[in-house]
């Protein structure tokens, strides 16, 4: 899911340092004329703050996400031609192609023609968990932010086919939409299903949730709002657990509980299913691949914090191959103080 829409992170920036253009080198065709009036330097373009360039699309270094593909085929093309003008927010970029313009901000009132909860899904994939949601709760009003945009033209299907007036989707950086594009304090949850876990430990820092990423989470949140998590890698749910334990704007709503014997985590490191198994079944006849991605291994979880499963969140073919693989799903709940 979030590791679909979220998306891997790559070595490379998903657009160039515009700090940094290349200039041709110098030449017979290219030598200024005497005549001409010298070039007057360009004033580097603004980094907004909260943006991607803040965040490290450019210079090298790491973001949250790497657009996978943004190629529309067949019911995709049509589906976007045909609903984006209704189902998709239009918002002006600054910098990049995914992200928000630091002055736009999203009337949610206006865009649903009502006033009621808003729930923001961060990384939702094809749409599978939004629009059951939606469906089930036609009283909540539903934003899909993803930057995917084959996935977003899959969720326009299928808001289009259950004839559901009640969710929006954003082709949009995450960080800039909860930090300038929603107004603050006006989101009763945030969802972060299965983001992407960023396993090497050179590789943490590009993880979405840290210190930073759970502020603007704060800020865009209602006071005594949620922020949902789930993930099915016991590494990244300690990383998780660890940052909002630091965080003095949020609550764990299970503090403490199912810890010791009863704690997931004391599950897999017992099990040692993640050392075992990989990222998908082990298919019969085939040896299963270590993963090496465990995290350290204390043998027992004496600090807990783990909320029972979000029965809000269908479990969508993503989650079903982790369950497959042996896997087990950490489910967190925070809420906004």
């Amino acid at each position: 899911m979030v590791s679909t829409i979220l998306e891997m992170m790559s070595e490379s920036p998903e657009t160039p340092d515009p700090t940094h253009a290349q200039t041709p080198e110098a030449g017979p065709e290219s030598a200024p004329s005497p005549d001409a009036a010298p070039e007057q330097p360009q004033a580097a373009r603004p980094v907004t703050p909260g943006s991607q360039a803040s965040f490290g699309t450019y210079g090298g270094r790491p973001v949250s996400f790497v657009r996978r593909g943004t190629r529309l085929q067949g019911r995709r093309q049509l589906a976007w031609e045909e609903h984006s003008d209704r189902w998709a927010v239009d918002v002006p970029r600054h910098i990049a192609n995914t992200s928000v313009h630091p002055e736009y901000v999203f009337d949610a009132e206006a865009e649903f023609g009502r006033t009621a909860p808003l729930i923001v899904e961060i990384g939702s994939g094809l749409g599978d968990a939004v629009c059951h949601a939606a469906e089930e709760n036609p009283d909540w009003d539903f934003l899909a932010v993803e930057v995917y945009t084959p996935g977003l033209a899959n969720t326009m299907i299928k808001i289009n086919s259950r004839k559901l007036s009640n969710v929006r989707v954003v082709e949009a950086n995450a960080p800039e939409v909860l930090a300038t594009m929603l107004p603050a304090g006006s989101v009763s949850e945030v969802w972060v299903f299965f983001p992407d876990p960023w396993h090497k430990s050179r590789h943490h820092k590009r993880r979405l949730i840290q210190p930073e990423f759970a502020a603007l989470v704060a800020t865009a949140l209602k006071p005594g709002g949620l922020f949902r998590v789930a993930t099915d890698w016991s590494n990244y749910a300690v990383h998780v657990r660890d940052v909002m334990a630091g965080s003095a704007d949020f609550v764990n709503l299970h503090d403490g509980e199912r810890r010791g014997p009863e704690s997931p985590l004391t599950q897999v490191w017992q099990s040692g299913v993640e050392s075992l198994v990989g990222g998908a079944p082990v298919k019969e006849g085939r040896a299963p691949v270590s993963t090496e991605h465990t995290g350290p291994n204390e043998g027992v979880d004496e600090t807990g914090g783990w909320a029972p499963r979000f029965e809000g969140r269908i479990r969508t073919s993503f989650e079903n191959k982790a369950h497959e693989a042996g896997r087990l799903i950490f489910d967190l709940c925070y809420r906004r103080l």
